[in-house]
């Protein structure tokens, strides 16, 4: 059923791109609509105001629900970040492409592998229909350059390629995954950001290491800003991944200590601020 209802999202876009097109009697570019995925690396859905959450402010999520759809059911391909990943780009189940296992499931810093060549991405359907694509933020699906976003369908990339918890200077064993988990049984909910040295890539350069996790949310939603600007004459596709509010957990000046609900709330309501700017 999983994987139907995927299938089913990718061949909907399809459909509706074509439909559009026949209606509108021509494929030129301002017949085409432009698609924004935002996803958010461990949110809860009961986390926002339009799902009924008392305290965590979220005006601009609230809204779009509000003017669009809000789902109460909803599958997904894995509950955790490589095969969650690889569904959501494909349309297929993690497991078809390598992408989840049961005793790796997820891409570490040393792994070697990452998405398949012969994995058919959104962003490389959309592509070929003369689509603009940027990847903005946590990608997960292997760091190598080979499998990159930019050889996956992306023109453009700036994020971090795996989770931010990740190559931690902290722990001595930082690896395989239970290490993270007995890390976080012991530590507080925030860490110095330069506890993990994430690095953070342009295309397929590092350009900060590690990276600010302070102020990445906010430099996320600038990106895409940007890459909306410079593409509006053109159709375009941009897949923004947010990192957090998986831990550990960071918020800029302006958002720390904001919210009812500690920096947990910090975190949500400096995304959904960001929502907003890219909304307007």
């Amino acid at each position: 059923m999983r994987k139907l209802v995927l299938v089913l999202q990718l061949l909907a876009i399809t459909v509706f791109l074509e439909s559009c097109n026949q209606e509108s009697g021509g494929d030129k570019a301002s017949d085409k609509f432009n698609f924004i995925i935002i996803f958010a690396d461990d949110l809860g859905y009961g986390d926002l105001g339009s799902y009924g959450h008392p305290t965590i402010r979220t005006p601009n999520l609230d809204r779009m629900a509000a003017e669009g759809q809000k789902w109460t059911n909803f599958y997904v391909g894995a509950s955790v970040c490589t095969p969650s990943r690889a569904a959501l780009l494909t349309g297929r189940l993690p497991i078809r492409s390598g992408m989840a296992g049961a005793n790796q499931r997820v891409l570490f810093p040393d792994s070697q592998r990452g998405i398949p060549q012969s994995e058919i991405t959104l962003a490389e359907q959309l592509k070929s229909g003369g689509y603009a694509t940027a990847c903005i933020g946590k990608w997960h699906l292997g760091h190598k350059e080979q499998y990159l976003p930019t050889n996956n369908g992306f023109d453009y990339y700036y994020g971090i390629p795996y989770s931010n918890d990740m190559d931690n200077v902290v722990l001595e064993k930082p690896h395989p995954y239970q290490g993270y988990m007995d890390f976080w049984k012991v530590a507080p909910e925030r860490k110095d950001t330069k506890s993990f040295n994430v690095p953070l890539m342009r295309n397929t350069e590092i350009i900060e290491r590690p990276a600010n996790q302070n102020t990445i949310t906010g430099r996320y939603t600038d990106e895409a800003i940007n890459f909306i600007e410079e593409n509006k004459e053109e159709p375009f596709f941009v897949y923004l991944a947010h990192n957090l509010p998986h831990v550990p957990l960071f918020a800029s000046e302006e958002f720390e200590g904001r919210s009812k609900r500690g920096l947990y709330g910090d975190v949500v309501e400096e995304i959904d601020n960001g929502v907003g700017k890219i909304m307007n």
